[in-house]
């Protein structure tokens, strides 16, 4: 038997490999058609942020915040589905498969997920001429620490929770503001000063700091270290609550 950790991993996989069409839109051509008409078509009404064009100066917000929104959408209903509906985790407790691991291939697999739609993307707008530095090039290492950021803790929500109904909320409250908030558009220092704290409470405001210092070679607003230290730390205590969450659930 392979590794338990690798065991979960490659379950996710088969199953996507029977539904991969269906998220080839939303995960590779929707953020691509989204960066042509905001950053080319309503970019040319806005014409320069900081001294870039608006295109260059959107992208790394649009690719951190393709990976937010898709680790949200991969910890959501999938997660409650594997414990109310399909009950493949009861499955996997009578295996081998320890808590951790159920955790751990999950995670893994998002994180598969993120960094093929990162490269992809990367790779698209570099055609388009909107990467300013080499620097660039890690870019798909902070799409990586957004999802899990975002995955870790959200998994761990998916799994305390009995009811749907809930994800509502947190798209509408979580997900949704956090994209429009977080400095993807326009900069955070443009929302009044008693709104602005929230922004960086927000994992999606770090990564598209970060990314954006990496495209265009700019100094971040935080020291790297502090940004890098935040998002970590938002997957660390994710990790703690979902193997926690998985344990009680799984008790229950």
């Amino acid at each position: 038997m392979a590794h338990p950790t690798v065991a979960v991993l490659e379950r996710h996989l088969i199953l996507y490999r029977r539904l991969w069409r269906a998220s080839v839109f939303s995960s590779f051509v929707l953020p691509v058609l989204f960066l042509i008409s905001i950053g080319i078509g309503v970019g040319g009404y806005v014409g320069q942020i900081g001294g870039v064009d608006y295109l260059a100066w959107i992208v790394p917000g649009v690719m951190a915040s393709t990976a937010f929104q898709m680790a949200i959408g991969e910890s959501t209903y999938s997660v409650m589905g594997d414990f109310k509906w399909v009950r493949s985790y009861h499955a996997m407790r009578a295996t081998p498969v320890e808590i951790r691991d159920m955790v751990a291939g999950r995670l893994l697999y998002i994180l598969l997920r993120v960094e093929i739609a990162a490269l992809v993307f990367l790779g698209i707008t570099g055609l388009f001429g909107a990467l300013h530095s080499p620097w660039a090039v890690v870019t798909p290492l902070i799409a990586a620490l957004v999802g899990l950021s975002a995955a870790a803790p959200v998994t761990a929500f998916s799994a305390s929770i009995e009811h749907d109904s809930y994800f509502a909320l947190l798209f509408r409250f979580v997900m949704i503001p956090s994209t429009l908030f977080a400095g993807v558009f326009f900069p955070v220092e443009q929302l009044p000063s008693l709104v602005r704290p929230l922004a960086y409470l927000s994992p999606l405001w770090h990564g598209v700091e970060l990314s954006r210092s990496a495209t265009l070679g700019v100094a971040a607003p935080w020291p790297v270290w502090a940004h890098v230290g935040y998002l970590l730390v938002c997957t660390a205590a994710g990790l703690v609550w979902a193997v926690a969450a998985f344990r009680k659930r799984l008790q229950d």
